[in-house]
């Protein structure tokens, strides 16, 4: 197969890119989401280097693979944000799985390689399903290495009232009667209900295992982390200790699954201990239910035991997980021209 690397012709590509995607992603996207998601990026990038030597900023970099007939069998999208780790890039690259073991994957990782070199950068970090052992090991010769894992889990909500009877139900009575309140994100007066959840949910993020990198800025919090396919804030479960946000869980509604993804719970450090984040969760299951889903997902770092414990309790059931790598950028581009042609069919895929 002939297959030519181009920059995108938006909105034109929308379409194929999302076709392409959808053969590895967990939940759908569309043409139009993708469309809307780039509509709150910045124009022009700003991308520059610390006092320590390393890169800085933000930008990004993304090209096409086609075929004969001019149709999208492979897509690169390499970048960094504002809150990356200082060095680092991140890093998407899928190839339709009817046109892998071609080349069009190594094709678009040495395009990636080059702009990361041309840049600066030191690491470029991306992810793949811990089942898909070719990729894996394509992805390992590419110069990248495995540097955490983490799990998919999911709760069929049909057997949801039988994980909630196996949980401690009374917790909620009893925050409740401690005087913590339970309300949702829309019951809050709206001039200031998202700056005080940014204020909770920011200094969190530091606790997450395998969190890199800062925090991000209130803009960017609600363009990335808040709202998004799916979100309303009827779907934002809140703890409340009087007026003082200690507690929040965050849910996505995807209609085309029914399916509900579990996005953030954090509790404030003050009020860790109590049992907060497991009433939460079983808010959110009766959420869920009254919304009509058919079942919750969520992810988990590996090393994120507590969570992970709230998850078992509730009887969440562990799915595919995913490999997140890392590769330095010199032996990205060193390592690029010497995979075995067995391999090439193994593509890098950002999930």
């Amino acid at each position: 197969m002939e297959f030519n690397i181009r920059p995108l012709v938006l909105p034109d590509d929308y379409e194929g890119i999302a076709a392409v995607w959808n053969e590895e992603l967990a939940e759908p996207t569309t043409a139009e989401s993708l469309e809307e998601a780039d509509s709150k990026l910045y124009e022009h990038g700003h991308l520059y280097v610390n006092e320590d030597g390393l890169l800085e900023g933000y930008d990004r970099f993304r090209r096409a693979a086609v075929d004969e007939d001019g149709r999208i069998v492979g897509y690169l999208w390499t970048w960094r944000a504002p809150w990356t780790e200082a060095g680092g890039l991140y890093h998407t690259l899928v190839v339709s799985k009817a046109f892998r073991g071609r080349g069009v994957g190594q094709a678009l990782l040495a395009e990636a390689a080059a702009w990361a070199s041309s840049i600066g950068a030191g690491q470029i970090y991306t992810e793949v399903w811990d089942d898909d052992l070719r990729s894996l090991r394509f992805a390992e010769q590419s110069g990248f290495g495995i540097e955490r894992r983490s799990w998919q889990s999911v709760l069929e909500l049909k057997q949801a009232e039988e994980a909630a009877f196996h949980a401690d139900l009374s917790v909620i009575e009893r925050l409740e009667s401690e005087g913590i309140r339970f309300v949702s994100l829309a019951a809050m007066p709206e001039e200031e209900r998202e700056q005080l959840l940014y204020e909770l949910e920011s200094p969190t993020f530091k606790d997450i295992p395998g969190f890199l990198g800062t925090p991000p800025g209130f803009g960017d919090w609600q363009k990335w982390y808040l709202r998004g396919d799916g979100y309303a804030p009827e779907r934002v479960i809140l703890a409340l200790d009087g007026d003082r946000y200690v507690g929040a869980c965050s849910l996505r509604y995807f209609e085309e699954t029914r399916g509900m993804y579990h996005e953030y719970t954090c509790v404030h450090r003050d009020y860790r201990g109590r049992g907060i984040a497991i009433a939460l969760k079983l808010l959110s299951i009766r959420l869920a239910q009254r919304t009509g889903a058919l079942y919750l997902r969520t992810d988990n770092d590996s090393l994120n035991e507590p969570m992970l414990a709230v998850n078992r309790k509730l009887g969440y059931r562990s799915l595919r997980g995913k490999y997140r790598i890392k590769g330095d950028v010199g032996g990205i581009a060193a390592a690029n021209g010497k995979l075995d042609s067995a391999d090439r069919d193994a593509e890098i895929s950002k999930l």
